[in-house]
């Protein structure tokens, strides 16, 4: 995506859906193979009824993800095309640019880093044997989505912030209000949305009031004290880290899960050896994108992808989903192998190239916390129900549709 630009226009044919729809509740959408092949810039009509392009091979997702030009900032622009009726809020992490993205980034980075998360290990280890616990005390059969893969973690992003565990309804249902693509109607995104904003307003009041020892009260000192932060910024901030803590790992926990089950040897293949296990969270992320694209980028100059000329303005949905199934990339890129990924590298979260967290300057600050939940979780599953199994056909088990977030509707399973 660097040079000098190719007089080739954009690609004037029909435009696809977007999302496509998926053929069942983990596979990707059969379109991406053919768009790869035939229209790797594919134009799209957006769930707003706006026009876009979709980007879809490996090498082109890349590149749009670090390209300055194809601007998260630029959405928020009232001229700009959208994803959804009610785009996320301007002066968040998901509608920054550097260098205003990397002055927020950094004020929360140095809580996600992988040393920090090191020493988060024993706590993540007590969290998911405690939901383990209460499981096996009430019996098969059980949704592993309801009673596992949903409260742990939202559980570890509680205890982080500082929001109260016992709020977790009331702010899954605000979040899936904010994620959503079509699930929801903008008058029912705008309802949940300031609900979730006003919530967060009385919990930074009584940080205010008595601060502890959480994120949370940290970035209240910071736009207290060192006026670091607007107090919009701040609850922006707070409720990005708090949907995006959560939303995103239990839908990838309840799809790992699915891929372990629906698959010869299901929890019998989390190994016990930590590196090997490090490469099966990285086949799992791979096999299992987090959602079908991102959040959406606007050009800010013409801009080449994918061997044509996207004008300024123009709205591109980077594909992670596709990219992630590219066999230019992956030889064999459908097929679930738990030893794609070297373990020795996969333990330090750099071998995998995949694009689960995204790439270049909104690479997921979070993704050191999440690989280390899907390993605890995954490795207490095994330890404690080393006889889980699907307790339906595995075309009964369904995913959420209409939302930013991959994440199942429900996880039947059973055990001996």
């Amino acid at each position: 995506m660097s040079g000098e630009l190719s007089a080739m226009p954009p690609p004037a044919r029909r435009a696809h859906r977007y999302p496509p729809p998926r053929p069942n509740a983990v596979d990707v959408p059969e379109e991406y193979a053919r768009l790869r092949a035939e229209e790797p810039l594919a134009p799209v009509v957006l769930p707003s009824g706006d026009a876009g392009y979709l980007v879809s091979r490996y090498e082109d997702v890349r590149a749009v993800l670090s390209d300055p030009r194809c601007s998260r900032a630029a959405t928020v622009r009232p001229e700009a095309p959208k994803l959804t009726a009610v785009p996320f809020d301007a002066g968040g992490l998901f509608t920054m640019d550097p260098p205003e993205h990397t002055r927020l980034r950094a004020l929360v980075s140095r809580a996600f880093t992988p040393r920090r998360v090191a020493r988060m290990r024993p706590r993540l280890v007590q969290l998911a044997g405690s939901l383990a616990d209460s499981l096996a005390d009430a019996g098969p059969p059980a949704d592993l989505n309801a009673a596992f893969a949903f409260p742990f973690p939202v559980a570890v992003i509680c205890e982080l912030l500082g929001v109260p565990y016992a709020d977790r309804e009331r702010f899954r249902t605000w979040s899936d209000a904010v994620l959503s693509l079509t699930a929801h109607t903008p008058q029912e995104m705008l309802r949940h949305k300031e609900a979730l904003l006003a919530y967060l307003a009385r919990l930074v009041a009584a940080k205010r009031r008595e601060p502890g020892e959480d994120l949370l009260s940290a970035l209240v000192t910071v736009r207290d004290e060192d006026g670091g932060l607007t107090e919009q910024e701040l609850l922006t901030l707070a409720m990005t880290l708090l949907i995006a803590g959560h939303e995103t790992t239990a839908g990838v926990l309840g799809t790992s899960v699915f891929t372990l089950l629906r698959h010869p040897g299901g929890m019998a293949r989390v190994p016990d050896d930590e590196e090997e296990l490090s490469a099966l969270v990285e086949e799992l992320l791979r096999i299992n994108p987090l959602g079908d694209g991102g959040p959406l980028r606007v050009t800010t100059r013409p801009v080449e992808v994918a061997g044509h000329t996207l004008p300024a303005n123009s709205a591109v949905i980077a594909s992670v989903c596709s990219a992630n199934r590219d066999g230019s990339r992956f030889p064999e890129p459908d097929r679930f192998d738990p030893g794609r990924f070297d373990p020795a590298r996969a333990r330090t979260g750099t071998a995998a190239g995949h694009l689960a967290f995204g790439h270049g300057p909104h690479y997921c600050l979070g993704a050191p916390l999440a690989r280390a939940e899907l390993a605890v979780a995954l490795r207490t599953l095994a330890d404690r129900f080393p006889t889980l199994r699907l307790a339906v056909p595995v075309e009964d088990v369904t995913m959420h549709t209409g939302l930013l977030v991959n994440r199942l509707t429900r996880l039947p399973v059973t055990w001996d």
